[in-house]
């Protein structure tokens, strides 16, 4: 058996907690307390440290799932919670005031695993704030010059999430094919091969 490691980032409020919870087999650990910043967001309580939560495959290999703090102030847990995962969901949320800086923020935050191609970003709220659009974040990408996936999520939906999850492996996959193609190591293929969700 094998344990492979998810992380959810994301501002707050963008739903890292109820995409982990949505999903984990376990009751989620978290380190929520009462919100003091409301100029971030207006939500009641706010990760501190960071969610986790469990996912046992069929074949026994376990997803261990982890939620970053979305504030700001604690930025400097994010590299240290991205060490050593497979991939990174960003969540972004559409009703905050500016939504594509928030895009940028965490394109600059995760540079490393978006380099070997272990990044998608997923947009929430779209239904009650359909701008920017879904286009918009992917032009914001492409003016970087980078590629990653967007798509639309509802963290309340165990299928939307494990969609999400879908569509990281099947990046990270294309990107462990094409490095053993070059000659590379083929462990991030067979890694991902049995981390999918059944």
């Amino acid at each position: 058996m094998s344990e492979i490691k998810l992380l959810f980032a994301g501002p707050m409020g963008a739903g890292k907690t109820t995409a982990i919870r949505a999903i984990s087999q376990i009751e989620p650990i978290h380190t929520e307390v009462a919100n003091t910043d409301f100029s971030e967001s207006g939500k009641a309580e706010t990760t501190v440290a960071l969610d986790y939560g469990e996912l046992v495959l069929d074949n026994g290999h376990t997803l261990r799932l982890y939620g970053s703090p979305g504030q700001r102030r604690f930025e400097f847990m994010w590299p240290l919670l991205a060490e050593g995962a497979l991939g990174v969901v960003v969540l972004l949320d559409n009703s905050r005031a500016d939504p594509l800086d928030d895009l940028r923020v965490f394109l600059d935050a995760f540079a490393r695993q978006i380099g070997a191609g272990r990044v998608v970003i997923a947009v929430g709220r779209l239904d009650t704030h359909p701008q920017p659009s879904l286009d918009d974040y992917v032009e914001a990408i492409s003016a970087r010059g980078e590629f990653l996936p967007v798509l639309e999520v509802d963290v309340r939906r165990r299928a939307d999430v494990t969609g999400l999850l879908d569509v990281l492996f099947d990046q990270i996959e294309a990107q462990a094919t094409e490095a053993a193609a070059d000659g590379g190591e083929d462990e991030w293929m067979q890694l991902v091969r049995s981390a999918r969700p059944q």
